[in-house]
């Protein structure tokens, strides 16, 4: 079972879309397995866009994150990085397909509400990052057996 990290970054809090966020994943048909609403530190900023770390956009991105809470939650199921990514829209709003959330709700890339991860293993290791283990719940649900194959 794969899991993503997705955060609602301090946009779509601000905006209140952090239950439309949690929605469309719940009808998507993936399981919340951990979520916290913080503050992010700025260790924790530079820890998570370390790759950016040198780019011309790295200063304001961890400006930006850290300005204000984020929901933090680790969703999972067959293909969760992928159906998350699709769920949540190209990175440039402008380019998302229509009815993702980025297209919906959102029109520039330094404010496209969310963030997910980008592959298998880039999940794990934000899970890791963001998450301690007794963070996360372990339960499956009576409708995932007409969800997941």
């Amino acid at each position: 079972m794969e899991q993503s990290l997705i955060l609602v970054k301090p946009d779509g809090v601000q905006r209140g879309l952090i239950g439309e966020v949690i929605a469309r994943l719940e009808r998507r048909g993936l399981r919340l397995v951990g979520a916290k609403f913080m503050q992010v530190s700025q260790e924790l900023a530079e820890t998570h866009y370390a790759i950016h770390k040198g780019k011309s956009f790295y200063d304001p991105l961890i400006r930006y994150i850290t300005s204000a809470p984020v929901m933090a939650m680790v969703w999972e199921g067959p293909n969760a990085v992928a159906a998350v990514r699709q769920t949540m829209g190209a990175t440039r709003p402008t380019e998302a397909a229509p009815g993702t959330l980025r297209h919906d709700y959102a029109l520039e890339v330094g404010r496209n509400l969310t963030h997910a991860s980008d592959t298998t293993e880039n999940g794990i290791k934000e899970v890791e990052l963001w998450f301690k283990p007794y963070e996360l719940v372990t339960w499956s649900r009576e409708v995932d057996r007409w969800i997941f194959e």
